[in-house]
């Protein structure tokens, strides 16, 4: 839970300063770079859960980075106005990389990534 909290917060906010930063991330309104951050948080929870243990710190950071590129990429093609080259898309992803990074290394030192079962 810790995880989707830091998320929540993190991943809009991310790509919400990379639309201001980057030329080539554009969005017409502010829900969808907000929308875009939120989708991220789930789904960066969601690969978490399934990947992230002791040892596979980069395996996870990749893979986030990969589910990033994409959602950040396909995501604008729905939102009117909205506009992510490619480039822009490996970008934002690159910069939430090196966010869950941090994160996936604060997850495993303390012992977060323990799943139980019901």
């Amino acid at each position: 839970m810790t995880s989707l909290f830091m998320k929540v917060i993190i991943c809009p906010l991310v790509v919400t300063l990379s639309a201001y930063i980057l030329p080539n991330v554009n969005f017409t309104n502010m829900f969808q770079p907000i929308l875009i951050g939120l989708t991220l948080a789930i789904a960066g929870t969601l690969m978490e859960y399934l990947f992230l243990r002791e040892g596979s710190v980069w395996t996870s950071t990749f893979l986030d980075f990969i589910a990033a590129t994409i959602i950040v990429y396909v995501f604008p093609i729905w939102m009117d106005g909205a506009v992510v080259t490619f480039l822009g898309a490996i970008v934002v992803a690159l910069f939430l990389a090196v966010t869950e990074h941090f994160s996936h290394i604060y997850l495993v030192k303390t012992n977060k990534t323990q799943k139980s079962f019901l």
